[in-house]
């Protein structure tokens, strides 16, 4: 088993002095701090590099951390991602947990707990405060967040199928739908055919007009 000792780090973000405190922190806590990034490819790269345990994460510095996370999840699914930022937007929020991230901490956290959360994350558990958890809840328990009805329908649907259709049913283009889920378009394309190929229609609309019980 891995003792905490044994932690290793890549900490990203394009502040120097916040690095300094974080790589501080950490030490402290027993963790090794084995790369530092700047931006999200060096982040992406350094991790490939180095193997950490966990990579810190910014959500908005250069080539944007997000982006970062999903590639990350991509090329090195052990290393456990966990974003550490100043933003509480609920679009940074969800887009984060979309691309893979276990943890999504506030940069006003004290650093002296960020071992115990970094721990926690390692241990399988999700490294969220408690206001931002609450936003979480809201969203699932929020009365007609789907744009959609017939449940039956939308039952023959993937999950990733859904989530395609639910944006294209936002208004969002391919290429959007593309960059909010961390797909390439081409994929978007594949889920989209197969979504029709199931509904038996003959484009998105009628698709989105079905699963909305509004064949209009």
């Amino acid at each position: 088993m891995v003792t905490p000792e044994q932690y290793r780090v890549v900490i990203a973000d394009d502040h120097p002095q916040l690095r300094s405190r974080i790589r501080a922190a950490l030490e402290a806590g027993g963790f090794e701090i084995c790369a530092e990034a700047a931006s999200g490819p060096e982040a992406v790269r350094l991790v490939q590099e180095h193997a950490p345990d966990v990579v810190l994460l910014d959500v908005h510095m250069p080539g944007n951390g997000i982006r970062a996370a999903a590639a990350i999840g991509q090329a090195a699914p052990e290393v456990a991602v966990v974003m550490l930022t100043v933003s509480r937007e609920d679009a940074d929020l969800f887009d984060s947990l979309r691309a893979g991230a276990s943890g999504y901490l506030l940069k006003d956290t004290d650093p002296a707990r960020l071992p115990a959360a970094l721990r926690g994350v390692l241990s399988g558990e999700a490294a969220i405060p408690r206001s931002l958890v609450a936003r979480i809840l809201d969203e699932f328990r929020a009365p007609g967040r789907s744009r959609f009805g017939r449940p039956k329908v939308a039952a023959r649907l993937t999950s990733r199928e859904w989530e395609v259709m639910e944006l294209l049913a936002e208004g969002l283009s391919t290429d959007e739908v593309a960059r909010r889920l961390f797909l390439s378009p081409t994929t978007v394309r594949v889920h989209i055919s197969s979504v029709l190929r199931k509904l038996k229609v003959k484009g998105r609309q009628a698709a989105i007009d079905l699963l909305r019980d509004d064949p209009s």
